[in-house]
């Protein structure tokens, strides 16, 4: 799996631009603040339908501007692939697939598998378990079309049980539909959780595997799926919180309080990993990533890296990089001279000069 072009307009502080991308190693190099994050930002957006920033789309239409166009080419077990993206401000984005819209932009996921790594993805283990929780979510979303099914009907339950929980306030009598949004909710709640409880599991093996390479087998890191209530006791904790979740107005227990440990030895390297420690461990979490998706779906992915070899030592710069052989990967950097004494084939260098892109 590859991507062969972008071509954006008003997107970001880009007016226009277009690139024809190598299927191997391709560098966006120059000063900060020019627009070379906003070009990964673009395939990121084309392969999740999300920001990796979480922003909302009209953030990502230029200024002064009411609409902005993505259009990807990209080439996936021998067949092409065009995705098309509309961003428009106070309405839905539009997205078509071969020159065919869709209806809904979860029918996008799974079409090119995208990881991107920069060193804000620290926050996967320094930050709360909301972004262990995104971490999982947005893998599995690309991975398994059921789970992202499964994960958006829990999610709407939710919604509508909260809402229903703050009603019931002002009107008891709403009591007695409790139980139709409690089955609905256990119901999906059950299969995120197992199908999370799996995907960790499966992660955790490589991850341990490649930690120990990158620390010189002195670390063995395990990481172990937090659920907030296991499958098999997720109804009756619900049952037993009712009480609680009417005096708050919300629900209490369940999958959207889920967290991911990750240990070092005893030690919870979340709160008292050093920085050095938590780094090397997102690095981890990414190739294990990459050796996941290629198992899963017999390809391989595309990575994109945001200025991360300036925050890595030498060691871990190398064993990155050679982990890149057989995956197209888009590296942003502000000097070429990162890669001198790096056995790393440039095969595309790009310059990037206040949203214009020239080819080296």
């Amino acid at each position: 799996m590859h991507i062969d072009s972008l071509e954006i307009s008003n997107f970001r502080n880009y007016e226009s631009a277009e690139v024809h991308f190598h299927n191997k190693t391709n560098i966006l190099y120059g000063d900060n603040a020019q627009g070379k994050t906003n070009i990964l930002e673009a395939l990121f957006v084309c392969g999740t339908t999300k920001s990796h920033k979480g922003c909302k789309d009209r953030e990502l239409i230029r200024i002064g501007k009411e609409e902005a166009h993505i259009k990807l080419y990209l080439e996936k077990r021998e067949i092409s692939h065009r995705i098309d993206m509309h961003l428009k401000k106070g309405r839905g984005k539009g997205i078509a697939i071969d020159g065919i819209p869709i209806k809904k932009s979860a029918e996008l996921l799974g079409l090119l598998n995208i990881i991107f790594f920069s060193p804000e993805d620290l926050r996967i283990v320094k930050n709360g378990p909301s972004e262990r929780r995104k971490f999982i979510n947005m893998e599995l979303c690309q991975l398994d079309p059921m789970y992202l099914y499964d994960l958006c009907e829990y999610n709407k339950v939710l919604e509508q049980r909260n809402k229903l929980l703050k009603q019931i306030y002002f009107e008891p009598s709403l009591k007695e539909t409790l139980d139709i949004w409690d089955m609905k909710l256990i119901e999906y709640g059950i299969k995120v959780i197992k199908r999370r409880e799996e995907f960790v599991k499966e992660l955790s093996e490589i991850v341990i595997k490649v930690n120990e390479k990158l620390t010189g087998g002195k670390e063995k890191v395990v990481l172990f799926y937090e659920p907030d209530v296991s499958a098999d006791e997720f109804e009756k904790k619900l049952r037993s919180f009712r009480e609680r979740d009417l005096k708050l107005s919300s629900t209490g227990v369940g999958p959207h309080r889920d967290d991911v440990c990750f240990l070092n030895q005893e030690i919870d390297l979340r709160k008292y990993g050093s920085q050095g420690q938590q780094r090397t461990l997102a690095l981890s979490l990414k190739l294990a990533e990459i050796e996941l998706v290629k198992k899963k779906i017999n390809d391989t992915p595309v990575l994109l890296l945001d200025d991360v070899l300036s925050e890595l030592d030498r060691n871990r710069q190398n064993y990155l990089l050679e982990s890149l052989e057989d995956v197209q990967t888009i590296i942003t950097c502000t000097g070429i001279e990162e890669f001198v004494d790096s056995r790393l084939t440039l095969d595309r260098i790009f310059h990037v000069v206040e949203g214009t892109i020239s080819q080296k």
